[in-house]
């Protein structure tokens, strides 16, 4: 015979759970960044994958940077990953860039920093390197001009690993 009051709890539990969307996380403004020091020891290499959003302006000239890095505080930083004379950041196109900087463990933050007035849509960012596996950062989203925008997911279990 079925207890009554932990068969209920069992029923709630179930529709509680079953009713849970899961949450993307959203990219955030960072008032504050700071690119750090490190930045002199290139002893990795990075593929950062960023894919353009086709709702996104057919090009850009702004000016984009990114920063990413791990828990531990390692960091990565390239300060311009633009060209307009080479179609870069382009509507409906990925591009792929090769990143050097200090080695990172598993990376669970992304900044993006874009400056100009054409304005500019990535849908994802993907980036591998030597100690990681494929990260994928969805933004799909119009970066805001001047400010650092992004992740911080070090202290979450949301990224996606691949």
């Amino acid at each position: 015979m079925v207890k009554p009051v932990p068969f209920l709890l069992f029923l709630a539990y179930l529709f509680i759970f079953s009713q849970a969307k899961s949450i993307s996380p959203q990219p955030q403004l960072l008032r504050s960044f700071k690119i750090k020091d490190t930045q002199t020891a290139r002893s990795c290499s990075y593929t950062v994958k960023i894919k353009t959003s086709c709702s996104s302006t057919s090009y850009t000239r702004d000016k984009i940077g990114i920063s990413f890095g791990d828990a531990y505080g390692n960091q990565v930083y390239a300060p311009r990953l633009d060209d307009p004379s080479s179609g870069t950041f382009e509507r409906c196109s990925t591009d792929t860039f090769q990143i050097y900087g200090p080695c990172t463990y598993q990376i669970c933050y992304l900044y993006m920093l874009r400056r100009g007035s054409d304005g500019w849509k990535p849908e994802t960012v993907k980036i591998y390197g030597p100690n990681t596996n494929w990260v994928t950062f969805d933004y799909n989203t119009f970066l805001p001009n001047g400010v650092w925008f992004g992740f911080d997911l070090c202290n979450s279990a949301s990224i996606s690993v691949m």
